[in-house]
């Protein structure tokens, strides 16, 4: 009837509805009335609690549209509540201000991943969101990765950053940049370019940009952080009140390693002691803590912030104390970030990047180190070393091996090194002169006598190899023949990734053009290590010369100059992707070989297989005192010593007592790797 009597009247209606301006969006607001954890997703269950992240709340601003920047980066300490402030983002902005939504991980497997158990139980937890979406599984606006409004308003786009196509499917005004640290080039470039460059056709856009930090140089989110304005959190003394950054080497200093629950930090301005139970206190914005710009001059286009674990209700400071302590090996001397869990500690528990070192150790210093370091002789396994892992690489003409020794604190002993080719002729029984290649059944046969040759002790005892790590990358098949042949609890295919954020290693597996992963017949038996992040660790313990330093590496006396010039052979150098950016790669300058330093690495990746990494102290004991029951030989120990300097490939057939005794070693290596499974 309106619509008859005074259709004027009902065209300024619908004019003014469509003028009306959008209400404000305040994300944290919003959050604050909407947002409710179950137990299932958080151990603080219950309404959003500004008070318990507050230093989140400058955050949310920023991302929202009365802040004039385009781009809002956070390098984070690990399990701090970043994908918390994520997640607001996103589903406050499809509540509040509709439109396209891109949420980006490094790889669709992330994003499917972060889809169900991350967005979807925190959107059921709203009824209000909830209704924003179909529930109807079979709806093709509700799949795993794309999720559209009923109305058709705007929908959130989930993609991997490993693939292209994702990256270029929508233009979305928003979007996320998640685990940015981690992603890594694909088929069409640099992936952050390719999300970047959908959102600038906005005026108006966000970018969200958030990551625990990795290797530097090369990390994304670090670099995100230093073009932005630096903001760091500030929060005041609670004794003289003055505003303050929490730093780490604050709290370095002053822990006691007999009281770690003493974990403190000094007041920079009154030197007083600050304790875990001022924290609560001094983040809270009511009592003048704030972020403070390093850069302000850049907020205008880029933010950045950076927070760590200290601020954190989520972790005590006794933890962080303890877990400093364990990474430092109970000593001072120890305070450096050359391994795997220092590596660690700096990321995840700082919420900074780990310094690469991108050049090794001059190698005449590790040269010079093994002719004086406690006159090891070649082939003679010392006391340290509980362990005995081949690192064998695979050549088209050759098959090299290195014998490298483990032992508790990470130590390493690099025991032998030897060559199967055309011209080691006359280690082989009818090896003919042609190739050495691994499809040769001479070089297979020599390859069996090594893994059964025997290795004495420095007490005169003779040590069988336990694992046995071949470069599997080349070669595959053939490499596979001689493979399959031994026990895959002592004989594994190995070869490096080139991915840096990669796990330290990992059961290979290969994908066809639809992305589903292949039926390999050799899958439970092929492993692709962190090459990357092993080589960072041995360069940095190329430079450690105090042997009671974890991650030590000694080395016998008789290897040649080659052998060290190929043990340091690559550098980690900058280079220029197609797109012009810059990525850190691993490089072999030109006439150089480098089968050493692969060796080393597939050494490495045989121990983690075999869990020596994680063996507690109750574990090492059991190996060590199944070696100290091999029984010494009664006679010719003198001359098995001398044997074992000469580098060879043959062994002697086992007799019964060798048998015994290796049977007595192997039994107390599958202890404890039964012992390390069921610890983790």
């Amino acid at each position: 009837m309106t619509m008859l009597v005074n259709p004027e009247r009902l065209m300024f209606e619908v004019l003014g509805e469509v003028c009306e301006p959008p209400p404000p969006v305040d994300y944290l607001k919003w959050a604050t009335e909407n947002i409710v954890f179950s137990e299932r997703i958080t151990d603080h269950p219950g309404p959003y609690n500004e008070k318990l992240v507050p230093f989140f709340s400058e955050i949310l601003r920023a991302l929202g549209p009365d802040d004039p920047c385009s781009i809002v980066s956070l390098a984070k300490s690990a399990q701090i509540g970043g994908t918390i402030c994520a997640n607001i983002f996103t589903l406050g902005s499809l509540d509040l201000a509709p439109g396209d939504f891109l949420y980006v991980h490094p790889t669709e497997e992330n994003a499917s991943r972060w889809s169900k158990t991350k967005l979807m139980p925190l959107v059921r937890e709203m009824p209000k969101v909830a209704a924003l979406f179909s529930q109807n599984s079979r709806d093709a606006s509700n799949s795993v990765l794309y999720k559209e409004r009923i109305d058709g308003r705007g929908a959130i786009q989930a993609a991997g950053a490993n693939s292209p196509a994702g990256l270029s499917m929508i233009s979305p005004r928003k979007q996320v940049q998640d685990d940015l640290a981690k992603w890594q080039m694909n088929d069409a470039g640099d992936p952050e370019v390719q999300a970047d460059s959908r959102t600038k056709a906005f005026f108006t856009g966000k970018i969200f940009k958030i990551s625990t930090p990795m290797v530097s140089p090369g990390c994304k989110i670090t670099a995100n952080y230093q073009e932005g304005t630096q903001e760091t959190y500030h929060v005041p003394c609670p004794h003289c009140h003055d505003l303050q950054e929490l730093r780490w080497e604050n709290m370095r200093d002053h822990i006691d390693p007999a009281h770690p629950e003493k974990a403190h930090f000094i007041c920079v301005h009154c030197g007083c002691e600050i304790h875990e139970h001022h924290r609560s206190w001094m983040v809270d914005a009511a009592n003048g803590a704030k972020w403070v710009a390093k850069y302000p001059e850049r907020a205008r286009r880029h933010r950045s912030f950076r927070i760590w674990m200290a601020y954190s209700p989520f972790e005590r400071w006794e933890n962080l104390a303890r877990e400093w302590l364990t990474v430092q090996a109970g000593g001072p001397e120890n305070r450096d970030k050359g391994s795997g869990a220092e590596q660690t500690f700096w990321n995840d528990w700082l919420g900074l990047a780990f310094e690469a070192d991108n050049k090794a150790i001059d190698w005449e210093v590790l040269r010079d180190r093994a002719e004086c370091d406690g006159a090891l002789p070649r082939g003679i396994v010392p006391a340290e070393a509980l362990v005995l892992v081949y690192g064998i690489d695979v050549q088209g003409d050759r098959v090299e091996w290195l014998l490298v020794g483990y032992g508790r604190n990470r130590y390493r002993a690099v025991i032998d090194h030897g060559v199967i080719d055309a011209r080691a002729g006359s280690h082989l029984a009818g090896f003919k002169d042609h190739s050495g290649h691994i499809s040769e059944p001479e070089v297979r046969a020599a390859l069996d006598k090594l893994l059964e040759r025997r290795f004495v002790d420095e007490a005169g005892r003779k040590r069988i190899v336990d694992r046995v790590a071949i470069d599997g990358n080349a070669y595959t098949d053939d490499v596979w023949a001689w493979v399959r042949k031994h026990p895959k609890s002592r004989v594994i295919m190995v070869r490096g990734g080139n991915t840096d954020a990669a796990p330290a290693i990992a059961q290979t597996r290969e994908y066809d053009k639809k992305g589903k992963p292949k039926k390999q017949k050799w899958a439970s038996r092929f492993f692709t290590f962190n090459q990357a992040a092993f080589k960072l660790r041995l360069y940095r313990d190329f430079k450690k010369v105090d042997p009671q330093q974890a991650g030590y590496i000694r080395f016998a006396r008789g290897f040649g100059d080659d052998f060290f010039q190929q043990a340091t052979s690559e550098s980690r150098v900058p280079e220029k992707t197609r797109t012009g950016h810059v990525r850190f790669i691993w490089k072999l300058p030109e006439g150089k070989r480098n089968e050493v330093l692969d060796m080393l690495n597939q050494s490495l990746a045989g121990a983690y297989r075999f869990g020596v990494p994680y063996w507690t102290d109750d574990e090492w004991d059991a190996v060590e005192d199944r070696i100290s029951k091999i029984e010494e030989p009664v006679q010719a120990d003198l001359e098995d010593r001398l044997a074992a300097l000469t580098v060879r490939t043959e062994a002697p057939v086992a007799t019964a007592p060798e048998t015994q005794q290796s049977a007595l070693i192997a039994a107390a290596l599958a202890r404890a790797q039964r012992n390390t499974q069921r610890n983790r």
